[in-house]
């Protein structure tokens, strides 16, 4: 068997509404689910791409979801929109959710979506992309399962609780960045144990509290925030506002939630966005070139702006129509339709 198989975007996208369409999922689920998969892939974001269709099988065996789930968006005059997922995966939810969220950002300068009782295992920075894709600024936060410690702490009480953020620029690839506030992502920690291969110093501990290099050994005890009590900060706001704020569970009751079963987790999701022409009071052009000098004078010194070696992977797959997936993976995803 060679290392890797070449896949296109379409192979893809068959393969995981194959997938998730035998353990569970309904047509519209699995289509959201397959086109975010795919666009990971093509960035070669590796933990977010098809690898996570173990996790979406590992979630409908766990009973717990319902692959059929038809989100609903309530109405409202204010800035916010809410979206009750149903008890289902949150990606349908957002793609019901995102015409009224740009919507209501273009009415009101700013504007947030709560996603409500979503089962989530995605990447964060598609769901910001495709708002500066519409122009607009945005950040999104979830919380997970408590699977992190907190800064001097010995077990898990924190997500690894993402933060995205994207920048929209004329022309350009948008400014974006996403990332655990735990040292390392979970999904990071599993492959490093399918490679067989120790963790670096730092980002976990067993279920002693002891530092340990054992991807294992981290899975059973808990993952370290980055940055020690700032990141530990960061991660209980996050806990915050995409939480109690937004009348959802914290990563310790989505962890309760679960029972054990595995999958993904359970609660909720906070998007918000900003529209830059209302803020920057209608000088949105020359604000946007005062934007631009700063990210030049970054990449002038040498340094990178974060996402530009996904999208460089971006450009590069799809150029040549495919992306490179470990050959062992793609054996391990068809077993799933057996």
């Amino acid at each position: 068997m060679s290392e890797t198989v070449r896949l296109t975007p379409e192979e893809m996208t068959d393969l995981s509404l194959k997938v998730l369409s035998h353990v569970g999922y309904g047509p519209d689920h699995a289509q959201a689910i397959a086109e975010l998969l795919t666009t990971c892939q093509m960035d070669d974001c590796q933990s977010h791409g098809l690898f996570r269709l173990f996790m979406c099988a590992q979630t409908m065996q766990a009973g717990k979801i319902d692959g059929h789930a038809q989100p609903q968006v309530a109405p409202s005059d204010n800035a916010i929109v809410r979206v009750d997922a149903q008890g289902g995966m949150s990606l349908l939810a957002f793609q019901k959710g995102l015409p009224h969220l740009v919507e209501k950002t273009r009415t009101h300068g700013i504007a947030a979506m709560a996603i409500n009782r979503c089962f989530h295992f995605s990447a964060l920075w598609p769901e910001v992309e495709a708002l500066s894709a519409e122009g607009l600024a945005a950040m999104a936060m979830v919380p997970s399962h408590s699977w992190v410690a907190p800064a001097g702490g010995t077990r898990g009480s924190l997500g690894t609780n993402p933060l995205a953020f994207s920048w929209p620029r004329m022309g350009k690839d948008p400014f974006t960045f996403d990332f655990a506030t735990s040292a390392f992502a979970r999904g990071e920690i599993e492959l490093y144990k399918r490679a067989g291969k120790p963790l670096p110093e730092g980002v976990a501990i067993d279920k002693d509290g002891n530092a340990t290099t054992d991807p294992q050994a981290a899975l059973d005890g808990a993952m370290l925030t980055f940055g020690g009590y700032k990141g530990s900060a960061l991660s209980i706001m996050i806990e915050l506002l995409a939480g109690p704020l937004i009348d959802d569970l914290t990563s310790l009751e989505s962890m309760e939630f679960a029972q054990g079963t595995g999958g993904a987790p359970y609660h909720g999701d906070i998007i918000i966005a900003f529209d830059p022409d209302q803020f920057s009071g209608g000088r949105r052009q020359a604000n946007d070139a005062r934007a631009e000098r700063l990210f030049a004078d970054i990449l002038d010194q040498g340094a990178r702006l974060p996402s530009q070696r996904r999208f460089a992977a971006r450009a590069r797959n799809t150029a040549r129509g495919y992306a490179e997936v470990s050959a062992q993976l793609h054996h391990d995803l068809l077993a799933l339709l057996d």
